[in-house]
């Protein structure tokens, strides 16, 4: 296939993950804590497991009133409010841990081994030079160390996600950055507090993203691993068949959306219905960029508010999703750890915390690396690993890091056939 043919190819190919991707976070209620209770319950948000959700809350939430603050307002907070209202700081989930948790399951020397044609790297000059995508000062964007420092500062963050009974889009986000001991509101939609939905329960769930690759044996901190950085590598990958070195070595090759890079598609990728929130700044266009290809307004600026306390700062400058590495790194990682109604989070479903429903189960859904292919793109399910598949590349992918790993995956269900969407 000619580099042509390859570039038009990938187009289409990134635009289908940010369809996927732009209902992430904003606007999916989040599974919740409470839900544990409502054993009874017929509704679709009752098809979503809780039991994986243990460590998660704290019982104390179910009573949550909701936040006092004002939107971007902060709050110190005392050692009591934090075991009271956010289930404690677990030691085991500090900044201080997780560069050591990387380097326990995956070398430098093996990650460059698995992606030499990476952004920035030396092979990627080689094939990139001349390029209409070439840039001299190119840094090397994915790199071990921007991995290990992007896993290092999610670590110090948890937030919490209160939404109204039976109003998935009455929703609140709070952040918290463990160190400073200091909360920020980040979210509250206009309704949230209406006289009708204060009448309502609230049902909260706290996402620690120190749990990322700290959670079940080694064997499943690999497999994480793996499954995390083998999806990145196919929605980044710039690998064809006969590439040289073999099509799964140029993982990690793209970090924006081919189209909106070049201008073909001009669209600002703002949507109306979080505009008000989230306003797009003019001149600004909010097309797929970074390791998930992170698209719309809505999820800049709510990535953004999550790692910055300030939504604005990614709805200023959203190219420097594409510029920083260690950023690029960070939204992805959240993406993952973040549970979306009615879909497990990524970690839960590699970690072995998720475990599938009655009703998951008559889709098929099963704990594995293909399960954790639905969470990120719905649009994949039933395909197995046959040609034209992109579920063959992500699959491909797996076995070589897991091969790397020393991890035996056999009896592991790591395509989708047969398999329905969340």
């Amino acid at each position: 296939m000619n580099e042509k043919k390859r570039l038009a190819k990938k187009s289409l190919a990134y635009k289908s993950v940010g369809i996927a991707l732009s209902s992430a976070l904003l606007l999916s209620p989040l599974t919740t804590a409470a839900q544990e209770l409502k054993t009874n319950s017929t509704s679709p948000a009752s098809n979503t497991s809780s039991e994986g959700l243990t460590k998660l809350r704290s019982l104390s939430l179910i009573q949550y009133k909701g936040s006092t603050l004002e939107l971007g307002e902060h709050r110190l907070l005392s050692r009591k409010d934090i075991t009271q209202e956010w289930d404690d700081i677990d030691p085991d989930y500090s900044p201080d841990k997780s560069i050591e948790a990387v380097k326990a399951l995956l070398s430098e020397q093996d990650f460059e081994e698995l992606f030499p044609y990476r952004l920035g790297s030396k092979e990627w000059f080689k094939v990139a030079k001349g390029k209409e995508y070439f840039k001299e000062d190119q840094s090397d964007y994915f790199s071990y160390a921007n991995l290990m420092q992007a896993v290092q500062e999610v670590s110090n963050l948890k937030i919490k996600i209160s939404t109204r009974t039976g109003s998935p889009s009455s929703q609140e986000i709070v952040r918290l950055d463990k160190e400073a001991k200091v909360e920020t509101l980040i979210l509250r939609s206009d309704d949230f507090n209406s006289d009708e939905n204060k009448k309502k329960t609230l049902e909260t769930v706290i996402v620690d993203f120190g749990a990322f690759l700290k959670e079940g044996f080694k064997k499943d901190r690999k497999r994480e691993l793996a499954a995390f950085l083998a999806n990145l590598s196919h929605e980044t990958g710039g690998g064809w068949a006969g590439a040289p070195g073999g099509e799964l070595k140029w993982g990690l090759f793209w970090n924006e959306n081919i189209a909106g890079r070049t201008g073909v598609n001009m669209d600002a990728f703002v949507d109306p219905a979080s505009a008000k929130l989230f306003p797009g700044v003019s001149g600004q266009r909010y097309y797929g960029r970074g390791p998930i290809m992170l698209s719309w307004n809505f999820n800049y600026g709510l990535f953004s508010s999550i790692i910055y306390g300030d939504k604005n700062v990614l709805l200023q400058t959203p190219d420097q999703v594409a510029e920083d590495g260690k950023l690029g790194y960070m939204t992805a990682i959240l993406f993952w750890m973040t549970p979306q109604e009615p879909k497990p989070s990524a970690h839960d479903v590699m970690a072995g915390r998720w475990k599938p429903t009655p009703a998951e189960k008559a889709k098929g859904l099963t704990p594995g690396f293909g399960a954790s292919i639905l969470v990120l793109n719905g649009l994949e399910a039933g395909l197995g690993e046959v040609e034209g598949s992109p579920v063959l590349r992500r699959a491909g992918h797996y076995r070589d890091i897991t091969k790397r790993m020393g991890i035996d995956i056999t009896d592991e269900k790591i395509d989708t056939l047969n398999m329905k969407p969340f």
